[in-house]
């Protein structure tokens, strides 16, 4: 393609170019022109909607229904509202419409966006304006059938108080006349409405309608509430009371301290609120009459489960009581036995400065629990606190004896341990002798041509071993700690010496048995050989090389000799 072909397809395009922006933008502005010409048309709308048909219809029935001079001024205080948002409001809405017209037919769409905004609230407030007073007026309009309607349920609902009341009047003989009164004020309003709507007075019929709904719904709480606040005042609480102060008595005349409790006064105060609430009813004030029994009975069934609680604690109270000094006593006799034992014991066995201190601390224990005692059951005496507090501090102090009770029997197994120690190294000691003896007695039980040189070093070194645990016995006091390591030290080398002499009179005995046994194989030159040199190793003390040396020569000859012969061995 030449160089002006070029030219010319860029020209074309940015022709397509600009026209397509163009029309792009005439889009969006018609789109705009559009969105704004609709607002418009629903302000012009909403403008001839603020005064409409039902305003003028609702107010030329109250000019119908005038018959006094209170209902005259309300009337012409309507009119001239409704006159001030014909000729004054509407007006200016009106004014600002051709404002935003104006602005959109020359597109100064700058101004119009927060002009139609303004005026979008000016026609809201005087609308609201419009509505409320159309509201006022439909008041009286459409009172009397309102009214009506609610007096027609205020009467069914007052025909069924009243119903309930008469089928069950002894319930409520506390308030009998008061209620009746107030049903006789009932029928004075019922009929002082009708008077007044036969006068279309209908600025009063509303204040006779909320005094009639008033009366009936404080009359309704009455007849529903009044039986159980009668009941509660007159017959559960003061029965409670009268029960209350006669377990109150004979439990005090048993030792029981039931001050904490403030029974009299708190009976004396519920006497008053009880008083105050039926003061309240005789003039139908019923607030929180029933709340307020319920949380005086409430209170009183709560002090037979305090008085329940009390016996229980006094029968813990009591059990401790025994307990305590029993154990206590014997705990404390056995501290003493110890003390009285510790010179024998320091004497005897080297005592750690924690061994000897223990036995000081439990002492002290004992003494201090025995004075707490001593003191809960003096306060027990003069009658100072309840059960439940008593047998409370008698539950602590069980807990710190069974403490001090664990303390003492782990010194007496500690201590007790020591004399245990004792005589089982000493137990042991014999055992340990008889143990060396079969170890000499077996050195002697077969003529060995040599004893092995090991013997005698280890029969040395364990009956030194042995020296100082006899040294260690008859020492005073005794380390136990020090004495069971040498226990142990003299039974290893004890044990060492017997396995020794019973291991090589064994061998010796074997290879013996080998030599002798072989003696038939000796015309073979090899098993000759292998003879001589177990009979050498033998007369040598190397007893185990001599057995091995014999039955390598007589496997020579008879092969599985060797096995057969160390089965035999082994065992």
């Amino acid at each position: 393609m030449s160089r002006t072909t070029f030219i010319f397809i860029g020209i074309l395009y940015y022709i397509f170019t600009v026209i397509l922006i163009i029309v792009v933008l005439n889009l969006i502005n018609k789109k705009e022109r559009n969105k704004y010409k609709d607002e418009i048309a629903n302000l012009e709308r909403d403008k001839n909607l603020i005064i409409g048909a039902s305003i003028l219809s609702e107010l030329n029935k109250v000019g119908a229904l005038i018959n006094n001079e209170a209902m005259q001024k309300k009337y012409d205080n309507w009119q001239k509202r409704l006159k001030e948002i014909k000729e004054v409001e509407v007006p200016k809405i009106t004014d600002a419409l051709i404002e935003i017209e104006n602005a959109f037919e020359d597109k100064d769409y700058k101004t119009l966006k927060p002009k139609i905004a303004h005026l979008e609230l000016q026609i809201a407030y005087v609308k609201t304006k419009s509505n409320f007073l159309l509201d006022e007026i439909k008041e009286i309009t459409l009172s009397e059938e309102k009214n009506r309607e609610t007096i027609t349920k205020l009467k069914s609902e007052y025909r069924s108080i009243l119903t309930k009341y008469n089928a069950n009047k002894f319930d409520y003989s506390e308030v009998q006349t008061p209620i009746e009164l107030q049903f006789e004020n009932v029928d004075k309003l019922f009929s002082a409405f009708e008077i007044a709507m036969d006068k279309n007075e209908y600025t009063e019929v509303g204040k006779i309608v909320k005094a009639i709904d008033d009366t009936v719904g404080n009359l309704k709480v009455v007849i529903e509430e009044a039986p159980s606040i009668i009941i509660m005042g007159k017959k559960l609480i003061p029965d409670k009371i009268e029960d209350i102060k006669k377990i109150t008595v004979k439990m005090e005349k048993e030792g029981y301290n039931l001050d904490y409790l403030n029974i009299d006064y708190n009976i004396e105060e519920s006497e008053k609120k009880i008083n105050d609430i039926f003061g309240r009813l005789n003039v139908l004030n019923l607030e929180d009459s029933v709340f307020e029994l319920k949380t005086i009975l409430d209170y009183f069934d709560s002090l037979y489960h305090n008085f329940d609680k009390e016996r229980l604690s006094k029968r813990l109270f009591e059990d401790y009581q025994r307990s305590i000094l029993i154990k206590v006593t014997k705990l404390k006799k056995i501290s003493n036995d110890l003390n009285r034992k510790i010179d024998d014991l320091k004497y005897s066995y080297d005592l750690s400065d924690e061994e000897i201190a223990i036995l000081d601390i439990i002492a002290k224990e004992i003494a201090d629990i025995k004075e707490d005692y001593h003191r809960i059951i003096e306060m027990h005496r003069k009658n100072l606190y309840a059960f439940s507090r008593l047998s409370k501090e008698m539950e602590i102090l069980n807990n710190k004896l069974l403490k001090t009770e664990e303390k003492l029997e782990q010194t007496l197994r500690s201590l007790g341990s020591l004399k245990e120690d004792e005589k089982r190294a000493r137990e042991q000691l014999d055992e340990i002798k008889h143990i060396l003896n079969q170890a000499k007695e077996n050195i002697k039980s077969y003529k060995l041509p040599v004893t092995p040189k090991n013997f005698y070093v280890e029969l040395s070194e364990a009956a030194e071993a042995i020296t100082i645990m006899m040294q260690e016995l008859d020492k005073r006091p005794i380390s136990i700690k020090t004495l069971n390591t040498r226990v142990d030290t003299a039974r290893d080398l004890t044990l060492k010496v017997y396995n020794t002499t019973k291991e090589a009179v064994k061998t010796a005995k074997m290879a013996e048995a080998a030599i002798v046994y072989g003696n038939r194989y000796r015309i073979h030159k090899d098993v000759e050989l292998g003879l001589i040199k177990a009979e050498n190793a033998f007369y040598k003390g190397n007893f185990k090389i001599s057995l091995e040396n014999a039955i390598n020569a007589i496997n020579i000859v008879e092969p599985g000799i060797h096995k057969k012969l160390l089965e035999e061995y082994q065992s």
